[in-house]
């Protein structure tokens, strides 16, 4: 997989989640190159304007700047309603953002942080922006998850992990929960022209989990870090999802390495999507995509 350096997004209005640092921004940059106009979304104000200079940088085109909590519902509700004023197209959606917490953290909305930013921040920016990705197509929804999804287990009696908390386990179950919204997002928006693909972008050299990490973090980590893959690399398949000509009508795959793969068998059961969707509409108080 080349990572195409020509224009061919020119024209193209790209969102990214989480592009202060690591694969988000690397992501940004990567689009920003090819020509699109850029939109970020980043929690720090400071932080997210010197992302933001540096994409400009890199593309020589506009670059508008979002700032929030993504595990915030209202802040992504406020920020949706002031994209949706900013952009009047929005062409690809790439739901970037996401963390790891060693322990259990609640957020303003009663919920477990890892859960909240990991999968209920993209089910609820993604409704709140369909309409506009809508009337925009062909439109494309990006989603990065992890291999970490093969170990994840949707634990539909402990979804906040009130009963039992485990770093990993919180955030193997989100990204498996990445996974099976991007399907069951595609199978809804099926003839809309709007596609829905999720990716595992590699093990990648970040500060990611930093925050509060885990023992197996502190310690291995450090020893690893020379044999991960750069934030540029790591973003390859994002920049590709988001852009690929040949791309375009494909929904609904799980990609890694920038070629369709097989995701874990848990990750294909509809019953589970549908269940999983259901509640991620009840706690964010949102309709039904269709």
């Amino acid at each position: 997989m080349e990572q195409n350096h020509s224009r061919a997004m020119h024209g193209r209005t790209v969102l990214v989640t989480g592009a202060t640092s690591g694969i988000g921004k690397a992501t940004a940059l990567g689009l920003a190159a090819m020509g699109a106009h850029l939109a970020v979304i980043g929690r720090d104000r400071g932080r997210t304007e010197t992302a933001a200079q540096e994409i400009r940088a890199a593309g020589g085109g506009q670059v508008d700047v979002f700032v929030g909590d993504l595990a915030s519902q209202m802040d992504v509700r406020r920020m949706a309603g002031e994209i949706l004023a900013a952009l009047p197209r929005v062409d690809v959606l790439v739901n970037n953002a996401g963390g790891y917490w060693s322990t259990r953290h609640v957020t303003a909305d009663g919920l477990e942080r890892t859960f909240a930013l990991n999968h209920l921040a993209p089910y609820l920016l993604t409704h709140l922006l369909l309409a506009r990705l809508r009337a925009s197509a062909p439109a494309r929804v990006v989603t990065v998850s992890s291999n970490a999804h093969t170990s994840g287990r949707i634990d539909f009696d402990d979804l906040q992990g009130e009963n039992s908390y485990s770093g990993s386990r919180a955030y193997n179950q989100s990204k498996l929960a990445n996974i099976l919204f991007t399907y069951e997002l595609a199978r809804r928006l099926q003839g809309s022209r709007v596609t829905a693909n999720v990716l595992h972008p590699g093990v990648v050299s970040t500060s990611f989990g930093a925050e509060d990490p885990g023992t197996l973090q502190r310690v291995f980590v450090p020893l690893l870090r020379p044999l991960m893959l750069s934030a540029e690399k790591g973003a390859a398949t994002s920049v590709f999802l988001a852009s690929a000509p040949e791309l375009e009508g494909v929904s609904g795959v799980f990609f890694t390495r920038g070629k369709p793969h097989k995701s874990a068998k848990d990750s294909y059961d509809r019953a589970a999507a549908a269940r999983l969707w259901q509640v991620s509409a009840d706690l964010t108080g949102v309709g039904s995509i269709r």
